[in-house]
């Protein structure tokens, strides 16, 4: 009668300690990324507000189009752990080397075409005229980082495959550094303004890919597995890639939509969204890293054979994702009369951001669900139910946030509505999760 409880209890703690040891380290390399853009707009602000609004105008063009390809990390994790789980190291490497060239691939194309656009983009965008040379000049440049970036990608998804996510922590970190230190010196040392920023960050990009794909080299030279471009490998990758794109722009023009809304309800509106938007950001993160450590031990276990351990994994995550929501929504509540006056000392955005912040406190542990539900899918291969069901959560969310400012409700209306995405986005994913029909065993779905 003990013995079942008993090895309940061990298999909780099995799984307790996968996902801390992938999610922890997992958490700081996310957390790292946003540093780099931080970064840059300490050292460029003292430039002058013209420099400093021609980075906001670029970065944010960059980090758009980097972030629709972070399908290359998420397709490229859950092949290579199936094929962990299957014992075949060398195909998983194979595999992950398909997802590297890629990401080259796409990072040179996307390469052809912003650099000669980047005036045109950067004027459709509405920078200023003081503006608009300086971000011409930072995002021609920057381009320059993206294949870069894209690899970056692509390799982190190989290494947390192969369970690894305190190699890619220790390259974000080093990069971190290296990026300020590059910028610093070329900025000011060198005296290269805004064009020093954008040196120094692809710089510091170029830096990490080399070293991840070091990495990556070694563990094939070690396993025998080939170097060379694959055609059938590469056109698997994309094919694999397309569905989580589709989920990718579909969740993009969900923000993009609660955006232009929130500008329509008024000036403290807006600003208030911006900064709620922001701190919803940084809680994601900490959900997508147990999102992350779904994907790399769900793939493990299904490319094992081993559709009961993925079902318990399963399960053990979600309680982690309600129970790190929970956690996440306290410290919203806690914090939210300290952590507005850092972003500002006007009462109308205070008045309109804090009821919206509540709001948003109470939809974490739906949001831990969520996360890591997705994971969990995506470690399973399950693409293109992601993407249908993300069309359909676009689908609902549209015309009820399109309402808000007909009806009424302000900002708490608009976050509202974003809790009821949120919870599509559940029902959903939990009504896919229950039904079984993610789990397909093997070394490839």
């Amino acid at each position: 009668m003990t013995q079942a409880p008993a090895r309940h209890r061990t298999g909780r703690r099995q799984h307790d300690r996968e996902i801390v040891s992938l999610a922890v380290p997992a958490f700081g390399s996310l957390v790292a990324e946003p540093l780099f853009l931080m970064a840059d707009t300490a050292i460029v602000g003292h430039l002058g507000t013209a420099q400093l609004a021609g980075l906001g105008v670029a970065s944010a063009l960059l980090m758009t189009a980097v972030s629709v390809f972070v399908f290359l990390a998420y397709a490229t994790t859950a092949a290579v752990a199936r094929r962990v789980g299957a014992g075949d190291l060398q195909a998983a490497i194979r595999q992950g080397m398909d997802g590297i060239w890629l990401a080259l691939l796409l990072g040179a194309a996307v390469v052809a075409v912003v650099i000669p656009t980047a005036s045109g983009v950067v004027d459709l965008f509405g920078a200023s005229d003081a503006a608009a040379p300086y971000a011409t000049t930072y995002l021609r440049i920057s381009a320059l980082g993206i294949p870069a970036m894209l690899v970056v990608l692509a390799a982190t998804g190989v290494l947390r495959g192969l369970q690894d996510t305190k190699t890619p922590l220790y390259v974000a970190l080093a990069g971190f550094v290296a990026n300020g230190a590059l910028n610093a010196g070329l900025v000011y040392g060198a005296d290269l303004g805004i064009a020093g920023s954008a040196w120094g960050t692809v710089i510091a990009q170029w830096g990490m890919a080399v070293v991840y794909l070091v990495v990556v080299v070694r563990g094939a030279r070690k396993h025998g597995a080939s170097l060379r471009p694959d055609g059938a490998g590469i056109r698997a990758s994309a094919q694999a890639g397309v569905p989580l794109l589709v989920r990718t722009l579909s969740l993009r023009a969900i923000l993009m939509i609660a955006t232009a809304v929130a500008a329509r309800l008024g000036d403290a509106d807006i600003a208030a969204h911006q900064i709620i938007l922001s701190l919803w950001s940084l809680l994601a993160f900490a959900l997508d890293a147990i999102a992350i450590a779904g994907q790399a031990i769900i793939g493990r276990y299904l490319g094992a054979g081993d559709a009961q351990g993925a079902r318990e994994a399963c399960r053990r995550m979600v309680e982690w994702g309600i129970a790190v929501g929970v956690v996440l929504g306290i410290l919203v509540v806690i914090a939210r009369p300290a952590f507005l006056p850092l972003f500002t000392s006007d009462s109308a955005v205070k008045d309109a951001a804090l009821p919206a912040l509540l709001i948003v406190a109470l939809s974490q542990p739906i949001s831990g669900i969520v996360f890591v539900l997705d994971g969990v899918l995506m470690g399973a291969g399950d693409g293109p139910y992601l993407a249908w069901a993300m069309l359909l959560t676009l689908a609902v969310f549209t015309p009820v946030a399109l309402l808000v400012p007909v009806l009424g409700g302000g900002l708490t209306a608009l976050w509202a509505t974003m809790t009821l995405m949120m919870t599509v986005r559940m029902v959903t994913l939990w009504l896919r999760t229950r039904s079984g029909l993610w789990i397909v065993t093997g070394a490839t779905r």
